[in-house]
């Protein structure tokens, strides 16, 4: 008996293992960092090199690009791709930032439609932040009211999200209304700050219900058939042992 229970235990732990994607739990990352903000700075320390180092600006990019062209369409790439083949700094530099713009607007786009999961709209706030963190020493350095406010409006943002507190304790009801005008006001002021007419490209507006697929990966997503995988091996080990127990006794 004592053998077949291992038996048991053991292929339980091999089927959870080899589960793609994590099944039983999904992980953001970090969330304090953003991966295409994280590649922005790399390609900077790449593009200050002299000569600027666009072979290795273009490698760190092609990491990130199909990331990019998944949830704000091809424009941005074809635009940044231009920007290395034509060995235009100053260009490729421009657009990266608008790009990390358009990224802050998705993440607090998103927040909308998971308002009332407060993990999940914590995590995504924090991914703006970091995006933001990559263009603020720049805009810091010219504009230093702008910069302040622009955090300012990230904190008024991350309040607006209240608090579930802990068994009730230090519960803060959230403000959609509240983080509505927090976000409308960081637009503003990076459609200002970068001279940008619109913070939606492509098919930006279409990508949302991809991310949300993407972004939906728990054990708690029954639409995805793999999920059940597990559950299913459980429920059948299970029943074997209660046969095979049941069979015992009456042997």
């Amino acid at each position: 008996m004592k053998k077949f229970l291992f038996s048991i235990i053991a292929v339980l732990f091999f089927f959870v293992q080899i589960q793609p994607n994590g099944v039983l739990a999904y992980s953001y990352g970090d969330p304090n960092e953003e991966k295409v903000a994280e590649v922005y700075k790399e390609m900077l320390i790449k593009l200050d090199e002299n000569p600027p180092n666009f072979t290795d600006a273009k490698s760190l990019y092609e990491t990130v690009s199909e990331e990019v062209d998944m949830h704000m369409g091809q424009e941005p790439s074809e635009v940044i791709f231009g920007n290395i083949e034509q060995k235009d700094k100053e260009k490729l530099i421009e657009n990266m930032e608008k790009l990390l713009v358009l990224n802050i607007a998705r993440r607090l786009d998103n927040i909308e439609t998971k308002f009332d999961e407060y993990d999940t709209s914590k995590k995504l706030l924090a991914k703006a932040f970091a995006t933001y963190n990559a263009l603020s020493p720049k805009i810091e350095a010219n504009k230093p009211d702008v910069d302040n406010q622009i955090k300012d409006d990230f904190d008024r943002a991350l309040n607006s999200l209240g608090n579930p507190g802990l068994f009730g304790v230090g519960k803060k009801e959230p403000s959609l209304e509240e983080y509505k005008a927090s976000k409308e006001a960081i637009f503003s002021s990076l459609q200002k700050e970068y001279k940008m007419e619109d913070l939606k490209v492509g098919h930006f507006s279409e990508s949302e219900q991809e991310t949300a697929k993407i972004e939906k990966k728990d054990w708690t997503d029954t639409s995805n058939i793999r999920n059940w995988i597990p559950i299913v091996l459980i429920v059948g080990l299970i029943v074997g042992v209660i046969l095979y127990t049941l069979k015992k006794r009456r042997g």
